[in-house]
Order: C-alpha cells, then structure tokens, then sequence
C-alpha cells in the first residue's frame, strides 16, 4: 500500500533565519521524516524552504519561523487554516531547528491536530483515558533530541508509547530517552482526557523536582484543533534568544555542529577543486 506524500513549507519571516539556513534545515528535516519518522509512524513528506509565503504552492502544509508568536511560553504552535489544513507558528530562539522539527513531527503524525488514544492513566485511580497524540511532548526539552546533518532536531516517541506494559525489547522514543511507556522526562508534558466527563489532565515536569499531574478542566476551551487547545493553556519555560548581531555574515556553524560543518566544508572543497580541474582540462 501506498503512503500519501504530504508537502511541508519551511518560511522565515525574522531576520535573524535566512533563506539559506533554511534550506539547511529544510534538508535536515527532509531526512528525518524519511529516515527516522516516516518508517516508525508510516508518513512519508517532502519539506523544502521557500523565500516568501507567496512562493508556497496552495497545497502544501506551512511552518512559518517569526521573532515571536502570540501564545505566551510556547516554542510552537500547530494551527488548522481557514480551509482545515494545519499550519504552525515557531518563535526565534536558540534552539529554532529543533522546535521546527518538534512541529514538523507533531504536523506529520496529526496533521489535523485531533488524534486520541486510549491507555491507562499515569495517575492512578483514573482508570483508562483517552491521550492527545502530540508525539514530541514527553522528550521535548532540548537536551532530548539529537542532530541531523549536524542540525539539532527533536526527539519523538514511537506507538509503543502507549503500550500497557514496560519491554527491554521495545524503543519508546526514537533515541531511546523515554524509558517506559506513557512517562515525560524533565521539561516535557503528557495531556489526556477522561472518558467519564471530558475533563483535561497533564502531566507536566518543569519546574519542579518531580512530575505533577494538573486538572485543566477549569482552563481547557475548545477552540480549533484539540491540539491548538492545549497548547493555548500549556506553558513551557520560555524559549532563549540569541542576541541580535544585525546583517553579520551567516555561517554554515551558526545552525550546523562543528565536526559536520567542517566536514562539509572541505567536502565542498574537494568537489570545486575537481570541476575546476576538469573545466581546466577541457579548455
């Protein structure tokens, strides 16, 4: 059976992301939804940088990157257009790669922002319930993730993540941080609803020296997607942002770790050296 291709849109509306890091992160991105999350989550995408939201084609799936966006405490955000098809917001911050991975993933797995699964509750004495499916919450600090071509992605949890038993045989996270099936590590958050009256739980790890669990029934509106929902009332600590350095000169090692940055560096020098040989030779 055939996967349906879905096209994501990387788009930069701050200064401090230019086009060409995008299209660094664009290719990164591209692999990880084709290596790493498509085989596990049976998606498969194509994600490219585009220069101006103009240039988009009207079927492709946007992630816009903006100095800030209107939701207090959030990295992100996933949002449903006029016409039902998601988008996401990502505000600037040091970490702006592996947030826009984090949407990528979420986008990829529930494009529309609604998916539940049934398992039983952290909590206990609350039974069986129904979890968003927000595959990056749990692992989304960023010392969680891991790089791709050198840039710093998110880390995602795999369907066993629900699973009711615990399995030395079974990865619930696609680096293997989260241990056990329906746990958070520190800086991530779980959210889920009970059958019995709709009523929204987190399991949130902040910042506190242990996970909480939170009743945000009193705060909880329904207002668009469910994941646009929570994450309206979801606050995260905020995210850092590199001092602004003005039109400086954008290096590959700004957005790249150093070891790939400079492999590709003289990748690249190889590569010219022996065009120019053979331009050289055929002259």
């Amino acid at each position: 059976m055939s996967i349906l291709n879905r096209h994501v849109a990387l788009v930069s509306q701050t200064q401090r992301v230019t086009l060409n890091q995008l299209v660094i992160v664009a290719a990164a991105l591209q692999k990880q939804a084709t290596r790493d999350l498509g085989p596990i989550w049976e998606v498969n995408a194509n994600v490219s940088a585009f220069a101006s939201p103009h240039d988009v084609p009207s079927d492709y799936w946007t992630i816009f990157i903006r100095d800030t966006i209107p939701y207090p405490g959030a990295g992100g955000i996933h949002l449903n257009r006029h016409d039902h098809q998601p988008y996401a917001l990502v505000a600037y911050s040091n970490d702006w790669s592996r947030t826009i991975s984090h949407e990528l993933c979420e986008m990829l797995v529930d494009p529309f922002g609604n998916r539940l699964v049934a398992g039983e509750s952290p909590k206990p004495g609350q039974g069986r319930v129904n979890f968003a499916v927000e595959v990056c919450d749990p692992s989304e600090a960023g010392n969680f993730g891991y790089t791709v071509n050198g840039v710093a992605v998110s880390d995602f949890y795999t369907p066993h993540f629900f699973d009711p038993e615990t399995s030395s045989a079974v990865r619930y996270s696609f680096t293997g941080a989260v241990k056990a099936p329906r746990t958070i590590l520190k800086g991530g958050y779980l959210s889920w609803f009970l059958p019995s009256n709709g009523h929204l739980w987190q399991m949130q790890w902040f910042n506190t020296a242990s996970p909480e669990f939170i009743d945000r029934s009193g705060q909880f509106q329904l207002a668009g997607s469910l994941r646009e929902s929570i994450d309206r009332i979801t606050f995260a600590p905020e995210p850092k942002v590199a001092p602004q350095k003005g039109r400086a000169k954008i290096r590959i090692s700004d957005i790249v770790d150093p070891s790939t940055a400079k492999a590709a560096s003289e990748h690249a020098d190889l590569l010219l050296q022996e065009i120019e040989a053979l331009i050289a030779h055929h002259a």
